[in-house]
Parts: C-alpha cells; sequence; structure tokens
C-alpha cells in the first residue's frame, strides 16, 4: 500500500470515534489534553480552510443537531479541511472535521447533516478516549502525532506522514481498531436518532453512505476493513436501510432554523479552492444542460468565481450577474463581485457593489474588508485605515493582508517605523519568519513610542525563540 494511501485512510484513524458511560474512556482533561496537542499541529500546518461563509454553514449544521442532546462535557468545534478528500471525522475533544471534497460531493443538507450527526454521535458515545485508553502502548502525543501526520501527509506525496505513522502502527494497529466496527454501527444507530429530532432528514446519513461506497476512498476496495477509517460500509448500508424501513417524516417536523445555503457553499467550494481546470469543465458542462435537481444561480456563481482565478474577469462578473439575477441581492455574490471588480482594477463598482452588506451577519467582516482595499485604492487612506483596523480588531488572523495594507497606508502617511511593524505582524501571520524579524528590526530602529516598542520588541523575541526551536529540531 503506497504512502499516500495510508494517509489517505488514517485521516480518522485513532481519533475516530467515543459512550459517555464507558469504563475504558480516560479522563475529560486527559481527551483535552489529547485535543490541544492535535490542533496545534493541525494549526501549525495550516490545514484547515478559512472561509467564514463556508465554515458559518457547518457549524450551524453541527449546533443544531447539538440543540437537540443534553448537556455535553465539550465544547464542540466544527471544520472543514482543505483537501479534496471525501472524508470526515471526529478527534479528541469533539472537534469535527469534515473535508473540502466530502462537501462538493454530496448534494444535500440532508446528506451533510448525515454525516455530521455520525460524527456528532461518535463524539457522544466517547469513541475517541476509549481508542486511546485501549492502546495504551502509546502516549497521547503520539497518538495526536499519528493523525497530525496522516493529515499533513495528504497534502504532500505522503511519505513524510507514512513515516510518522509506520513504527506506532506496526505495534498493534489490528488491535487498535478491532472495535471500531461496532463504533461505527453505534454512531449509526445515535446519528439517526439525532437527525429524527433535528429539521434534517435521518435518510441523508444513507445516501451519504451510499456515496462513501461509490467512490470507496479513492479506490481502496482491495484493502482489508481493519485498516479503513470508516469500515464496513456495505454493511452499514444494509443495517441503516433496516432502521430506517418504513420512516415517515412525524407531521410537525422541526423547521430549520435558517437557510443553510448548501448548494451555494458547495459550489463556492469548487469556485474557490478545487483545481481550476477540471471544476471549469465541470461546470461548464453543467451550465450547458442544467438538471432541475441544481440550483441554477449556484452554478454560475460557482463559475464566476472559478474564471476569476482563470483571470477572466469579464466572464467572472457575468456570471456572478446571472447568479444576482436569480439570488436578488445575495450577500454571497455581491461580496464576491466587489472583491472582483477590486481584481479587474474598478474600486467604484466595488464599492457600488458591496455598500449596503456590511451589517451582514456572515460576510460582514469580508465586506468592511473589501471595503477598505476599495478606499484605499482610491487613496482615501482615513477610511481605509479605520476599516482594516476593525477588521484586525474582530478576527486578528482570518484577514492577515489587512497589516500588509495598514502598513502601505502607514507608509504614505510617513510612519515608516509603523509601517514596518506591521509589515512584520503581516508576514509573522503568514509564516514568513525571516522577513518578519527583518521588518521588526527596522521598525526598532524608528518607533518612538514606548507601548509600540513594547510590542514589536516581544513579537521579535518571540520569533527569534521559535526560530531557535526550529533549528534545534532539524
Amino acid at each position: 500500500m503506497s504512502g499516500k494511501c495510508i494517509l489517505m485512510l488514517f485521516s480518522v484513524l485513532l481519533f475516530v470515534s467515543f459512550s459517555v458511560n464507558s469504563s475504558l474512556a480516560i479522563s475529560i482533561p486527559e481527551e483535552n489534553k489529547a485535543a490541544e496537542k492535535f490542533m496545534e499541529m493541525v494549526n501549525n500546518r495550516h490545514m484547515i480552510l478559512n472561509d467564514p461563509i463556508a465554515n458559518h454553514m457547518i457549524t450551524q449544521v453541527g449546533r443544531h443537531i447539538l440543540s437537540f442532546l443534553p448537556p455535553q462535557p465539550f465544547d464542540y468545534s466544527f471544520y472543514i479541511v482543505d483537501e479534496d478528500v471525501f472524508n470526515a471525522f471526529a478527534s479528541a475533544g469533539a472537534n469535527i472535521f469534515a473535508y473540502r471534497g466530502l462537501i462538493t460531493s454530496l448534494d444535500s443538507i440532508d446528506e451533510l447533516a448525515g454525516i455530521i450527526g455520525h460524527e456528532i454521535a461518535h463524539a457522544v458515545s466517547r469513541h475517541v478516549s476509549e481508542s486511546i485508553d485501549r492502546s495504551k502502548f502509546l502516549s497521547i502525543g503520539s497518538l495526536a502525532g499519528m493523525l497530525a501526520g496522516a493529515i499533513i501527509g495528504s497534502q504532500s506525496n505522503g511519505n513524510a506522514g507514512a513515516t510518522l505513522m509506520t513504527g506506532s502502527m506496526a505495534l498493534g494497529q489490528t488491535a487498535m481498531l478491532a472495535f471500531t466496527r461496532d463504533n461505527e454501527t453505534e454512531a449509526d444507530e445515535k446519528g439517526i436518532m439525532f437527525l429524527k429530532r433535528s429539521c434534517f432528514s435521518p435518510e441523508g446519513l444513507l445516501s451519504g453512505l451510499m456515496k462513501i461506497r461509490a467512490t470507496d476512498y479513492r479506490g481502496t476496495e482491495g484493502i482489508p476493513d481493519y485498516v479503513k477509517t470508516h469500515p464496513g460500509t456495505g454493511e452499514r448500508i444494509a443495517h441503516v436501510e433496516t432502521i430506517l424501513s418504513g420512516y415517515v417524516p412525524p407531521e410537525k417536523k422541526v423547521p430549520c432554523p435558517e437557510d443553510f445555503r448548501f448548494d451555494m457553499v458547495k459550489y463556492r467550494l469548487l469556485g474557490l479552492y478545487a483545481e481550476i481546470k477540471p471544476t471549469f469543465d465541470q461546470l461548464t458542462n453543467q451550465l450547458g444542460d442544467i438538471p432541475p435537481t441544481v440550483d441554477a444561480g449556484a452554478l454560475h456563481y460557482g463559475m464566476g468565481l472559478v474564471c476569476s482565478r482563470k483571470s477572466m474577469g469579464e466572464d467572472a462578473i457575468f456570471h456572478l450577474r446571472k447568479a444576482l439575477s436569480i439570488h436578488p441581492f445575495d450577500p454571497m455574490i455581491l461580496v464576491e463581485m466587489g472583491r472582483i471588480y477590486l481584481l479587474n482594477g474598478e474600486p467604484e463598482k466595488a464599492l457600488v457593489a458591496l455598500n449596503g452588506i456590511e451589517s451582514d451577519p456572515v460576510v460582514g467582516l469580508m465586506v468592511k474588508f473589501h471595503q477598505a482595499a476599495a478606499y484605499l485604492e482610491l487613496r482615501h487612506l482615513s477610511k481605509a485605515k479605520t476599516l482594516f483596523n476593525t477588521v484586525i480588531k474582530a478576527a486578528p488572523t482570518q484577514y492577515p493582508k489587512a497589516y500588509y495594507h495598514l502598513a502601505n497606508i502607514l507608509s504614505l502617511e510617513n510612519e515608516k517605523g509603523l509601517s514596518h511593524y506591521y509589515l512584520g505582524l503581516y508576514y509573522a501571520e503568514i509564516d514568513t519568519h525571516k522577513t518578519a524579524i527583518v521588518h521588526l528590526k527596522k521598525a526598532l530602529d524608528d518607533l518612538t513610542d514606548d507601548a509600540d516598542i513594547k510590542k514589536a520588541t516581544q513579537l521579535l523575541n518571540r520569533l527569534k525563540k521559535e526560530a531557535t526551536r526550529d533549528k534545534q529540531k532539524k
């Protein structure tokens, strides 16, 4: 089996699932410690997709399901892994992950909710802590490292991640995974129970499983079940079909609290993050013969986004206008029109598209960032500076380019020291630490305010320590 294949299969590996009443479960503080180590490794590798719109959707789906459960011992968090992989998993500490490729391969919010409900059921059942407790031959840190290594390796040729995992797995992978069939069955049963209480159809889990079976994790049918992340898919489908036989939605089914915009998010993920050429070809074919079940506005939205990535600015605006004619005044479309007008060198048109949607709870901060960039292009420095500072105050790590633009503004205002300081912040955020250190040193040559000097010195010292630590690791 190739290294990459192993890594794709083990992206759920040891942290796959977890029963409040289990005598084998490790303590909640121990599990939180494992979760902290794991999240640190994942965050350091920038594995998580930073897209407020997509993140909002998956978080709201998860929160809606959780709203029908009793109080939980963990704070649940939901993430999208930026990989074109058909998978999802629950890690320690109730961190739930769905891959980008999973979302773009599904056809409805019910299918996504079915898979998210299944992963929540793993967490509620405390299968993760059982896995850790039964694997006493491995430390919590090693378990976290193995899973992080699996995900990290999927971004390259897989060799690095496989190296991290091979030694530990040789100690007893079969023993560790021997109980996962039962875990999957329990998670399916509980997931269906959760979904029946929610606004989602439990039949979404069944159709989601069928898609998993069809893709079969990228052609790994010949690999034994005990090394698959979600083993026994065929048996699970039969079991879920039995549970759902004769299912009739209740007359007073709970209504969904909001429009989750599944199609729009799906085509957003395709348009912005999937491989450009196959996505362009796929959407071109779909637009040639739009099925009645597909949202034409979402299709045009996705095509507009991928056209922008192909530097086809006029085509991008054409498709976004088509999308807007189907979904008038849609903030998801307008914010992208504004961004693409900026890319096309038309800041005035960008402001026309963006003005009026600043208060939207999902895209509002993104709108302010693009408005600030438009004002900067027009040399309205005061407005741009105010908006960039608003963005940084609200989400200091989400829009690192705001630091870069602020440095540009400060340079125009002859604030040389602060300009270098903000460049230092920018390069620190994007992990270009050598360049950050250069700018922070230059900032300290010109800064006069004691508070600014202190902040620049603290950041410089932290980056130097990290650089020294990285050298020692090598």
